[in-house]
Order: C-alpha cells, then sequence, then structure tokens
C-alpha cells in the first residue's frame, strides 16, 4: 500500500494556543496544496518530565489537544509519541530521517522559531530548514508571535489559568480553555440543588484552574451545548476533604450522562469558592451565579 503523504506540524502544542495556531494554518495550507494529510507530531509525557526529573502541570491532556487541532485547524492525524529517555538520545537527523520522512512519509515540515529536538536539543531550526532542502522536503519556520506586545506562550497561559483569569487566558488561546473527561458520579449534590450535575476528574499532570465557580459551557457526546456554573475545589459547605473536584451544574438540561464524554469549557471566573452556613444559603448563591451565567452568555452571544 502506498505511503500517506503528510504535511507534519512539530511540537508540543501545550493549550493549541494563539502561537500554534500559526503553525497549524500553514499546515493545512501547504496540505491542501500538496494534497497530502495535514498532521501534528507531539509528546507525552512532556519532555520536562523526563529531562528535569519533574512533571510540567499542563494545559491540555494528549487527547484534548489532538480534538483542539482537529476542531479549530483541521489538523487530520496526531502522532503522540512517547517521550522516553531512549528517545530523548536519538540523533536529531535520525528523527528528522528515519521518523519523520521514512516512517511518517513527510513531505513538508513546519516548526516554531524556537523548536529543538533530538540528542541534547542539537536539532534548531537552521538545522532542520538546511537538513528539509538536501534532503527535497519543504520546511516553513514561524515566527514567535506576540499579543498586547507579550509572547503567546503555553507557561504564560497556564499562569493565566492557575490564577483563574479566564478571559484573558482565551484571548491568548483563540478558544475557550477546555477540560475534558467522561462523567463520574458524585454525591448527587446536584438534585439537592435543583441542576444535573457532572463531575470531571483531571487528567494525570493537567493544572487545576483556580478554586472557584465560573461560567462554562458543557459540550455532550452528540454536540449539544449547555450553558453549566462549575465550581471547582473542595466543596467546603458539603465536604470534609480536600480532595479537588470539578462539578458543575448544567441549566436548561434534563437527563443522566454518566460515562459519556463532555467537554467542559471555561469561561469567566464569578467568585472564590467558600462555605456557606447552610444548605440554603448555598442554594442561594447558585442560584446568583446561575443568573450571572445566564447575562454573561446574553452579552457574549458569539460564545
Amino acid at each position: 500500500m502506498e505511503q500517506k503523504k503528510r504535511v507534519i506540524a512539530l511540537g508540543f502544542f501545550d493549550g493549541v494556543h494563539n502561537g500554534h495556531a500559526a503553525l497549524m494554518r500553514r499546515t493545512a495550507q501547504v496540505a491542501r496544496e500538496l494534497g497530502a494529510t495535514p498532521s501534528a507530531f507531539t509528546f507525552d509525557p512532556h519532555p520536562q518530565n523526563v529531562i528535569l526529573g519533574r512533571p510540567v502541570p499542563l494545559l491540555t491532556s494528549p487527547e484534548d489537544r489532538a480534538d483542539l487541532m482537529h476542531k479549530y485547524y483541521g489538523i487530520e492525524d496526531v502522532i503522540v509519541e512517547p517521550f522516553t529517555p531512549e528517545f530523548m538520545r536519538q540523533p536529531w537527523r535520525k528523527f528528522l530521517e528515519e521518523t519523520l520522512i521514512r516512517d511518517l512519509g513527510a513531505v513538508h515540515l513546519v516548526a516554531g522559531h524556537d523548536y529543538h529536538f533530538g540528542y541534547k536539543g542539537e536539532g534548531n531550526p537552521h538545522r532542520l530548514q538546511e537538513a528539509c532542502k538536501e534532503l527535497g522536503i519543504g520546511c516553513d519556520i514561524i515566527p514567535k508571535v506576540e499579543q498586547e506586545g507579550i509572547t503567546v506562550s503555553s507557561t504564560y497561559i497556564r499562569t493565566l489559568v492557575a490564577q483563574g483569569e479566564m478571559e484573558r487566558a482565551n484571548e491568548f488561546l483563540g478558544h475557550p480553555y477546555t477540560l475534558s473527561d467522561h462523567v463520574s458520579h458524585g454525591k448527587k449534590l446536584g438534585s439537592v440543588l435543583g441542576f444535573p450535575t457532572v463531575n470531571l476528574t483531571l487528567q494525570e499532570n493537567v493544572l487545576s484552574p483556580a478554586k472557584g465557580v465560573y461560567a462554562t459551557k458543557v459540550i455532550l457526546e452528540n454536540g449539544d451545548t449547555h450553558m453549566a456554573v462549575t465550581n471547582v475545589g473542595t466543596r467546603p459547605t458539603v465536604d470534609d476533604g480536600d480532595k479537588l473536584t470539578i462539578e458543575g451544574f448544567i441549566l436548561d438540561f434534563n437527563g443522566d450522562l454518566y460515562g459519556q464524554k463532555i467537554q467542559m469549557e471555561f469561561y469567566k471566573y464569578l467568585r472564590e469558592e467558600k462555605k456557606f452556613p447552610s444548605f440554603d444559603a448555598l442554594k442561594e448563591e447558585i442560584a446568583r451565579n446561575v443568573e450571572q451565567t445566564r447575562e454573561y452568555f446574553k452579552q457574549h452571544p458569539d460564545f
């Protein structure tokens, strides 16, 4: 069988932000011109986990990265390579010639201005371009992308998410901050408060948004979208423990979502998490947060 031709974007792509968008758009454009498959090559875990021996808190899981690339930029194939000590020691030229060109059928590569790869990061944009020219395939190096004089980076956006600054984080992401999971059973708090709820678990090494209550949207498996009020935290009014939960109270929905995969999009931080003196006081506050959420999306109908 003839090997698939691919145009491949290279990078880790955490968050799939506006800086990555430039690579994705160029990848999709060249793929159309060459009749090739728009693709991306990424890793799991983050290389620094292996190099430095400590986990990097990420904006997105590998699955969410792939979903965002496909949804917003039309990337059809996302190749997720396990980043192991053995892979880390691979010479950059071997990675280019054997993995990308021989094994994956790369006919054109797209990388960022700061892309380094191979043993000790010896592969760099200049070497990549020179080698691609020698090997007869195309190569684009995308310059850094700035907003408001700030270089768009996953590191900067992680800081915003960790502080609950979702509106600004979304500006730099170019799309809503998104988490996904299969819905698990919670403690049925929603039935007491009068709203169906979904409980999500953060995937390994994924950054938690700041504790608090957010205006969010929940996208179901069938594509239906519902507004939700989502609490990130330890639910101090109803729990004594310190386990972090992400619980969304879904507006205008009836039904059981247990086991379904959903996506949760975060839009605005409404308030900090706090302990209420009673369930009734909590119900009153959530009712107020529901109205705040409805008003927010009424004022932002494009979301």
